[in-house]
């Protein structure tokens, strides 16, 4: 688990788009292969199934009664997955609002019953969120952004004790990186140049 501390790995706008694919699937749950469109826009690129796969590994697959945040849910693949394993309340916040709409479409689709779209920063929408309301918050954020430390700090207090935080970045942070915010680093994974962390308030 434990690495080099965050660093910036560059990649362009232009080559993210290149290579995201313009359909993703939902790999596990009720929805399982259901196919997401991916809108060919730079900086949009959805968690690689691999990395999906490991991370609901890690979690125990079924998220019955979970209340999860996709805080920076562009195509909302985390959201969703999490919806399809059982999850009771998944809300999904986006900025853009053609992606917003593209999520409600899916949802009403899907008929998700336990899925909420909200447009909005998630920086300004973490904080209102209700104290130790949330089981597990996705945080993927556009990575030439740098907003690792601050989405951190923006949902911690919206986290359960238990609670659970999944921080994908363009590089491995080690325990003294997620340190600083008072959490743990229970499991790290890595597929080409996304990594993945699943973190926890150190007791």
């Amino acid at each position: 688990m434990l690495g080099a501390m965050p660093r910036n790995i560059p990649r362009s706008a232009a080559a993210v788009a290149r290579t995201a694919p313009h359909q993703i699937r939902i790999i596990g749950g009720q929805w399982k292969r259901t196919r997401l469109e991916v809108a060919d826009r730079p900086g949009l690129r959805p968690t690689p199934d691999r990395v999906r796969e490991t991370l609901f590994n890690w979690l125990g697959q079924d998220l019955t009664g979970w209340r999860c945040v996709d805080a920076f849910a562009g195509t909302g693949a985390l959201g969703l997955e999490a919806a399809s394993r059982g999850a009771a309340e998944v809300l999904l916040v986006e900025a853009e609002g053609d992606l917003v709409d593209q999520l409600r479409a899916v949802a009403r689709k899907l008929e998700a019953t336990n899925v909420t779209v909200q447009r909005g920063n998630a920086l300004n929408v973490l904080p209102t969120l209700a104290a130790a309301s949330v089981d597990l918050v996705f945080l993927d954020p556009p990575f030439e952004a740098d907003l690792f430390d601050k989405a951190l700090a923006a949902a911690l207090p919206a986290l359960a004790p238990q609670g659970y935080v999944y921080l994908e970045a363009p590089a491995e942070w080690n325990a003294e990186a997620v340190g600083r915010h008072g959490l743990g680093l229970l499991r790290h994974t890595r597929a080409g140049a996304v990594h993945g962390h699943l973190l926890q308030r150190v007791a």
